[in-house]
């Protein structure tokens, strides 16, 4: 049976109503239904992501956020405000970096050829580097930029559904594909327990999707903008 729910692995989410157990319901504690909605996903997936690796964040260290979409904003503003590490955003979009600024981001980085280096300058080199490295992309070209500038003992956290690869095993021809004792791990969604936290830093006002908002009768104009590259931050149907 697939991992998912309604609108996930089963049609029925983009409804005016929708029939659920109450069992899987959590009170929204006065929070707007247009910003609780993005948390569900968009929230608890880096806030899970975040917290496999929470007690390794300590002051010192550094995080890395490449890609900053949906699921990327949100992974910086987790980082700002449940850890101490130095956060560094990586992504092609000079928009995407702004917004990752007004995030709570410490540095960012435009993806290319010289965003290695640009990061290096900041974790310092081998055997420094990122702490924890989260690709919300996963694409050939951002792992290829992960395994660079993870810190040996390091720890990279693949979120994106790109379809990249990223070589792990060394041999004896040269230099490891990524330090030694990296661990690499990829997460899936998060618990119940996680969201109803991702809840709690909404209401409190420290977890805020930027968002872009259509209505039922526009979700295939929303699906597009999506396609185009024209959401920043998260798309949400209103009924």
């Amino acid at each position: 049976m697939p991992i998912g729910g309604i609108g996930l692995s089963r049609d029925g989410g983009l409804a005016d109503y929708v029939v659920t157990p109450a069992s899987r319901l959590l009170p929204l504690g006065g929070l707007d239904p247009v910003q609780a909605a993005p948390l569900t996903d968009a929230g608890l997936t880096p806030y899970h992501a975040i917290a496999l690796h929470r007690d390794v964040l300590r002051p010192g260290t550094h995080a890395v956020v490449i890609g900053i979409g949906g699921l990327g904003h949100m992974a910086v503003q987790i980082l700002s405000v449940t850890t101490a590490a130095t956060i560094i955003a990586v992504d092609t979009s000079d928009a995407a970096l702004r917004l990752a600024k007004r995030m709570g981001a410490h540095h960012t980085v435009q993806a290319g050829p010289a965003a290695v280096e640009q990061i290096r300058e900041i974790t310092g080199t081998a055997p420094d580097g990122a702490d924890v490295v989260l690709d919300f992309v996963c694409v050939d070209t951002t792992l290829d930029t992960a395994r660079q500038v993870v810190a040996t003992g390091g720890h990279l956290t693949l979120v994106g559904l790109g379809g990249g690869t990223l070589h792990m095993t060394a041999t004896a021809a040269g230099p490891p594909p990524v330090p030694f004792e990296t661990s690499a791990v990829v997460p899936f969604w998060g618990t119940r327990a996680e969201l109803a936290e991702v809840i709690a830093l909404g209401t409190q006002g420290l977890l805020r999707a930027e968002v872009q908002t259509f209505p039922l009768t526009e979700t295939v104009r929303a699906y597009q903008s999506l396609r185009d590259g024209e959401i920043h931050g998260r798309a949400v149907i209103v009924p």
